[in-house]
């Protein structure tokens, strides 16, 4: 396996990506996933728009037919040249695993094969298939770093002719992180409502920034918390105009319950306070969120957190065997589990 890390991407598009035809695009941003997806794609010297020479596949068209991924591969294009057989959506299907080893392990043909894909383990076999072969370049694609994040700002902005204070800059790259093409919304929204400004503050990102949780998905995961079904659904509603994908919403959710199951843990083993377990394990949790998951770690015990775990958990699950209703299944999940939040708040 050729593994290109977050820093190596833009050297390896346009130096080394045309010597492979196999790839893996993975990880827990899919913005960024879907981004770097179609970055490989234009690469390709293919148009994206001929359908004889780009087939585009769902995960679960090659699981219900694990033969077509090969048929495709080794396809002759009618007008010949190379095709590009897109897979979308891929989490650890035995046909699209299968595919990928035998095609890693024969010469076949010029086509390409590019396989978008969500969060896989180390242990999942569409990653040991990748890394079992030096022909499949593997680029896993994680939230980004403050690096990243600044990179993309002067990306961004430098494109733009625009310039931000010390202050705007900071603050922005706080709201951003979570998810790169939310993140690149939100800044196309800034600079949108700032067209006919040079230098953009802090007060302008705060106008824009500040009202929006489609930079991230705290605000629907506070509501969940809080127990508030109203504000969950205005989150809710705001995440989805920003065409961010509702499985973040529940990853983050998954990633704060899971959170608050290691800090109750340490409650009960250590018999410390909550305001004594936030000071060592949520100093990374915003300070305005503190008091609401001080508040949620007195009101939840182990067993009740463990529960909305294995909830989640089925729920992220179901959303992927049945992506057509991954926003149905998830609002189920999220408002049972705001309405059992406020009976504890209640309680």
């Amino acid at each position: 396996m050729v593994e290109v890390k977050s820093h190596e991407f833009d050297g390896f598009l346009t130096k080394s990506a045309r010597h492979y035809r196999l790839f893996l695009v993975y990880g827990p941003d899919a913005g960024l996933v879907s981004e770097r997806g179609t970055a490989l794609a234009k690469s390709c010297d293919i148009p994206l728009d001929d359908p004889f020479a780009v087939i585009r596949f769902d995960a679960s068209d090659i699981q219900s037919d694990p033969g077509r991924l090969l048929d495709e591969m080794n396809a002759i294009g009618l007008f010949g040249g190379k095709r590009l057989v897109w897979i979308r959506g891929a989490a650890n299907e035995k046909g699209i695993v299968d595919g990928l080893q035998i095609l890693a392990n024969e010469d076949g043909t010029d086509n390409i094969l590019l396989i978008e894909a969500g969060d896989l383990k180390k242990t999942s076999g569409l990653r040991k298939a990748a890394e079992g072969s030096r022909a499949v370049a593997a680029i896993p694609c994680y939230q980004d770093d403050s690096r990243a994040i600044n990179s993309l700002i002067d990306q961004e902005f430098s494109a733009a002719g625009k310039r931000l204070t010390p202050a705007a800059r900071q603050l922005l790259a706080e709201s951003l992180g979570g998810d790169r093409r939310a993140s690149r919304n939100e800044i196309s929204k800034l600079l949108l409502y700032c067209l006919h400004d040079d230098l953009i503050d802090e007060q302008h990102v705060t106008d824009v920034i500040g009202d929006a949780s489609a930079i991230s998905t705290d605000e629907a995961v506070d509501a969940v918390l809080a127990g508030n079904p109203d504000q969950l659904l205005h989150a809710i509603a705001k995440i989805s105009t920003s065409k961010t994908p509702m499985f973040l919403v529940l990853q983050s959710c998954l990633k704060q319950f899971q959170l608050l199951d290691l800090m109750r843990s340490d409650m009960d083993n250590k018999r410390q306070q909550a305001g004594q377990v936030m000071q060592s394990l949520g100093r990374s949790i915003h300070f305005k969120r503190k008091p609401l998951i001080e508040k949620a770690l007195r009101n939840w015990n182990r067993d009740s957190i463990s529960q909305e775990l294995k909830r989640l958990q089925s729920t992220i699950f179901m959303t992927r065997r049945q992506p057509g209703l991954e926003d149905t299944l998830a609002l189920q999940t999220l408002l049972a589990i705001t309405l059992q939040s406020a009976r504890k708040n209640n309680s």
